[in-house]
């Protein structure tokens, strides 16, 4: 009985519309939390300490959320990159193209932008890869709950974007945020790699392998001074995706489902918890107009995300480069290029990374302030055109159906 609900509930957590009500709820309450008269009680909770002596690990619970549950959320999303590029639809070159070529135009337009509005701001050296990321999770949870009667290469083509997206995010992580590089924990997590695809291709299945090997690399990236968080792609990426003959699931599979609830249940909602208590009072409000590090962001995000998507998409398919997706118009692919613009986990993440050590950290209250409202209004946008498609979407079928009878 313990089982069936416990399988249940992992089901019900893996529907995109669930993992993004949970994110936005534990975005709403470190919302009001953070600008209640118990806001003293929320900055004890992110600033306590949860040290692990023996390793020398003095992190705070903000700190735990943001490099130790986010390392699970990439090691979830380095499994559906790795299924995408070989079993799912980036494994055809053809389907691939314009997904591929829709992400690199998401985050080379907001970059710019963002560059050129923030220019000579402090912070804005590493601040213009805040916009750059879609939040795969928020995203895909607005097209469930607003564009069920879109077409379903629609949600193909904005999970192919976003994974394509957060990946080139995570390759600006690494670069950027990268300090004093460590060699010899650098040599110690790969060797955790090369363990780990060996086991995988000596089929080996006990946990016990696996398990010391992923915190073991996750340590030694974050001694070598690389985010600990790329333990996860790097992990998912070498997991193995095809399944043997006899085999019911591939490992990939098998591991993605378990661990998927636990990411979207657990992981990124206790994340948004810790990283979205801003204080949105009214000296926020009227910097977030005003102020260039905000407006860089809410431009690269909320302009750079839709015009890049959008207008690469529309060069790509009018030169023959890439195809349109089935059954999917040119208005559609606009209300998905703004969902495009919602930027959470990962604009939050970038935006801690970016501006820590900028000023006395109001900096990264601003820049979260900024990415929480253009993620708020570029879903509420994108819902209204979803809505609208699928109402034309509808119709049509409606008449199609009319047309034998007639």
């Amino acid at each position: 009985m313990i089982n069936q609900v416990r399988s249940e509930l992992a089901r019900y957590l893996r529907t995109e519309t669930v993992g993004g009500a949970l994110l936005l709820a534990a975005a709403a309450i470190a919302l009001l939390w953070a600008n209640s008269p118990w806001v003293d009680s929320y900055v004890t909770m992110t600033e306590t300490v949860l040290p692990i002596e023996p390793l020398h690990l003095e992190l705070t619970l903000a700190d735990w959320a943001k490099d130790g549950l986010l390392a699970v959320f990439f090691f979830v999303a380095g499994l559906e990159l790795k299924r995408e590029l070989v079993v799912g639809e980036l494994a055809d070159r053809k389907r691939a193209a314009l997904p591929i070529i829709a992400a690199v135009g998401g985050v080379v337009t907001p970059a710019l932008i963002a560059a050129i509005v923030g220019f000579g701001v402090e912070g804005m050296d590493r601040g213009w890869a805040i916009p750059v990321a879609t939040d795969i999770a928020f995203a895909l949870a607005v097209l469930a709950m607003t564009g069920s009667r879109i077409p379903a290469g629609a949600r193909v083509f904005l999970l192919s974007l976003a994974v394509v997206d957060d990946l080139l995010a995570i390759i600006l992580i690494a670069v950027l945020f990268t300090t004093a590089l460590s060699l010899l924990w650098l040599l110690a997590a790969a060797a955790c790699f090369a363990a780990w695809a060996l086991a995988q291709h000596r089929r080996v299945t006990s946990p016990v392998v696996y398990a010391p090997l992923a915190l073991v690399s996750w340590y030694a990236l974050h001694e070598a001074g690389i985010h600990p968080t790329l333990a996860g792609v790097a992990l998912g990426l070498l997991t193995r995706v095809r399944a043997d003959p006899g085999e019911d699931e591939a490992p990939a599979t098998r591991w993605e489902h378990r661990f998927q609830p636990i990411s979207a249940g657990l992981c990124v909602p206790l994340f948004a918890l810790f990283a979205s208590g801003v204080p949105l009072d009214g000296k926020v409000f009227g910097e977030l107009f005003t102020n260039r590090l905000s407006l860089a962001i809410i431009l690269g995000l909320l302009l750079g995300k839709t015009i890049g998507i959008f207008g690469i998409t529309c060069v790509a398919i009018r030169f023959g480069i890439a195809k349109k997706p089935a059954d999917l118009e040119y208005r559609d692919m606009f209300a998905l290029s703004v969902l495009g613009a919602i930027g959470f986990t990962v604009s939050l993440l970038v935006a801690e990374l970016a501006l820590a050590d900028v000023g006395d950290g109001s900096a990264v209250e601003l820049a979260k302030a900024a990415v929480l409202v253009t993620s708020m209004a570029a879903s509420l946008a994108g819902s209204a055109l979803l809505l609208r498609r699928g109402r034309v979407h509808q119709a049509r079928r409606a008449a199609r159906a009319l047309e034998p009878d007639e």
